[in-house]
């Protein structure tokens, strides 16, 4: 018995172990690395050269399940309010209408491709119907692809909202289909009433738990160690409770973790570095275990249908899905190409492909190959191929300042600073002689390793380490005045402008200069609130309004929200246009609409044109010697020539 269970401790930690070091090599060589630890448990199982045998299917589900409900609580504890403020209309459409698009469409094809029934075949397109939070929240995270914030959070939101939509048609399906008699299944009306009840109390679940997690935690006087342990088995516990009693986990506790991360718990450094840990455990546990359940060998039979499937779903489901979604939102066509290029599927939805083995259907092996396939494809094509989608759409931000050296420590108590460590770069403001603002005025200096008082250092220096209380809301500012500025290439003086100008000038004195037109109406506006109009909604980085032969664009947005700086571009940005002739906006759309109204208008008026012309060549001509005209024959009468009063005005 010992020795079995030193076997299986030996072979579980040394396989984390092998996942982790296997990281070094898929940072280097850019691939997703969690693609490296699904490969890892592959080769580990009983097909690969480790030859391990694990086929229980229900300690599976619940490994892998146990795993989501810790990255979705970090999901939600890492994603602040105005994130999910900015987001929460493309987001929530996303999660539920494009969940159930991209299900109906994918199963359309499945269908098709793999000869199933119908009911299968949308159990398939359901499984594979949600984003994978721990694919995008790592890829855009820890990534370190800095996007558009509207771009960025819609992508964080959907990602952590979406399964619970999916994993509700999943097992709906699967008692469908395993209902001995499908007249007793359940009717639209009882699935939209079931879908109420869990997204409904899911979500109320979440908002009470979170709550109750900050108000435990405010009172509570414990060892600095416990409080992380506490705060994850108190999330662990809203997600079972909820699921308990019939809501949706998923959702109550990425909700949960939501309000903890944004209620300024105490210990907030330590709980994030703790989740971090956990979470990257969790990432490691839940593919080992998939890619261990997985049988590669038996892929070659269904190999061609589901790559075949997979592509669909990239190339024509998720995009059709994201595209119809985001058009209410006035998404950029270059940003839905993004949103639908990232649909990346991952572990969630080879942990929905366990169900239908777990329920015992007839195709349930089939349909969790299928869906492992079409992951694999998504992982190497769509994960390899982020940044430079993102680069060649033109949604990457530069960064405006360079690396930063900073280390943040948290007060003992309920003290609402930080005490913050810099070391000073090398042309960074500070160092260039910039006044230190009151507030960011060190407490120590470090120089040369010995401590200085303040008023004995004079003028801070590069390579000085300082020391700062402040509070957290201020890191950013600081960031600025400690780091060096990044040097703007081509590239980022094609997204930010060749120039700035300060946003306080009135748009007339700049149209005077440059030779563009502006209403009356407009004339009296700074440049930034001209903008800000012509946006018609809240403008962040990146955002560009044409005006005339340049455009303006939004540099920088301060902490209220307003524009705090403006560039110019003399010429068009190349990266600003469209990329791809498909998901054309509603604006586009209508321009289209008028376009073609007026062809065929014109086509019109010129057939008659046309028609008149002809019959007035077609009049005989008339002698001048009346004797010569046969009394039979009459004058013909005048033909009218179309004149400005009788002619069609077309108004476009």
């Amino acid at each position: 018995m010992f020795e079995a269970m030193n076997l299986a401790i030996l072979v579980g930690a040394g396989l984390i172990a092998i996942s982790t070091f296997t990281s070094l090599i898929s940072f280097r060589v850019g691939a997703p690395l969690l693609l490296v630890f699904l490969a890892v448990g592959l080769v580990a199982g009983v097909d690969g050269p480790g030859g391990l045998t694990f086929d229980d299917a229900p300690a599976a589900y619940f490994i892998g399940s146990v795993a989501l409900a810790v990255i979705l609580f970090d999901s939600g504890f890492n994603t602040q309010f105005r994130t999910v403020r900015a987001a929460l209309g493309p987001a929530l459409t996303l999660a539920t209408v494009g969940v159930l698009l991209t299900a109906a469409l994918v199963g359309a094809a499945a269908h098709l491709l793999l000869e199933l029934e119908w009911l299968e075949a949308l159990l398939l397109g359901a499984i594979v119907s949600s984003t994978d939070a721990a694919a995008v929240f790592f890829l855009l995270r820890v990534g370190g692809i800095t996007l558009r914030d509207r771009v960025r959070s819609t992508l964080e939101v959907e990602s952590g909202s979406n399964d619970p939509m999916a994993i509700f048609l999943t097992v709906t399906l699967v008692q469908i289909i395993s209902a001995s008699d499908t007249a007793t299944a359940a009717t639209g009306l009882a699935f939209l009433e079931a879908f109420a009840r869990q997204m409904g109390f899911g979500l109320l679940a979440g908002l009470a738990g979170g709550q109750a997690i900050v108000l435990i935690i405010g009172r509570l006087k414990l060892e600095a160690g416990l409080y992380p342990i506490v705060v994850l088995s108190l999330a662990l516990c809203v997600f079972a409770a909820t699921g308990f009693a019939s809501g949706s986990g998923y959702l109550a506790v990425y909700v949960a973790g939501v309000i903890a991360g944004n209620s300024g718990l105490q210990r907030l450094a330590l709980l994030r570095r703790f989740q971090d840990g956990m979470t990257w455990f969790s990432q490691i546990a839940m593919f080992l275990t998939l890619g261990l359940l997985a049988t590669p060998s038996q892929f070659l039979g269904i190999a061609w249908p589901a790559v075949a499937l997979a592509l669909f779903l990239t190339l024509v489901g998720r995009p059709i899905a994201a595209w119809l979604c985001l058009l209410p939102f006035g998404f950029t066509r270059n940003e839905t190409t993004f949103v639908a290029w990232v649909g990346l599927r991952g572990a969630v939805s080879i942990l929905l492909a366990i169900l239908p083995i777990v329920a015992e259907l007839p195709n349930g092996r089939l349909l969790f190959n299928v869906a492992f396939v079409v992951v694999i494809v998504s992982l190497v094509v769509q994960g390899w191929t982020i940044r430079p989608m993102a680069r060649w759409l033109g949604l990457i931000v530069p960064p405006r300042i360079g690396p930063v050296e900073r280390v943040e420590l948290e007060l003992p108590g309920r003290a609402s600073h930080e005490l913050i460590t810099y070391r000073i770069a090398a042309e960074s403001p500070v160092a260039r002689g910039e006044r230190v603002p009151r507030w960011a005025r060190p407490s120590l200096i470090v120089r040369d390793g010995r401590t200085i008082r303040v008023h004995d250092a004079g003028r801070l220096r590069a390579g000085d380490y300082v020391y700062i209380f402040a509070s957290p809301k201020l890191v950013h500012l600081l960031d600025r005045l400690f780091a060096r500025p990044a040097g703007l290439d081509l590239a980022d003086r094609e997204f930010f402008g060749d120039f700035t100008i300060d946003p306080r000038t009135q748009i007339a004195d700049l149209a005077e200069a440059y030779g563009f037109s502006v209403a009356d109406e407009d004339a009296t506006l700074s440049v930034a609130d001209y903008v800000s109009r012509r946006m018609q909604g809240t403008p962040e980085t990146g955002d560009r309004v044409p005006a005339g032969a340049i455009e303006l664009i939004v540099r920088e947005i301060t902490d209220a929200g307003e524009i705090g700086e403006i560039g110019v571009a003399l010429e068009p940005s190349r990266a600003a246009q469209p990329k791809l002739p498909v998901f054309l906006t509603w604006q586009e759309m209508r321009a289209f609409i008028r376009a073609l109204r007026l062809s065929r208008r014109r086509r019109r008026q010129q057939k008659r044109l046309r028609r008149q012309e002809l019959l007035v060549a077609q009049t005989p001509m008339v002698n001048s010697a009346e004797d010569s005209q046969p009394p039979s024959a009459l004058p013909a009468p005048p033909l009218e020539t179309p004149t400005a009063s009788s002619q069609t005005i077309v108004r476009d």
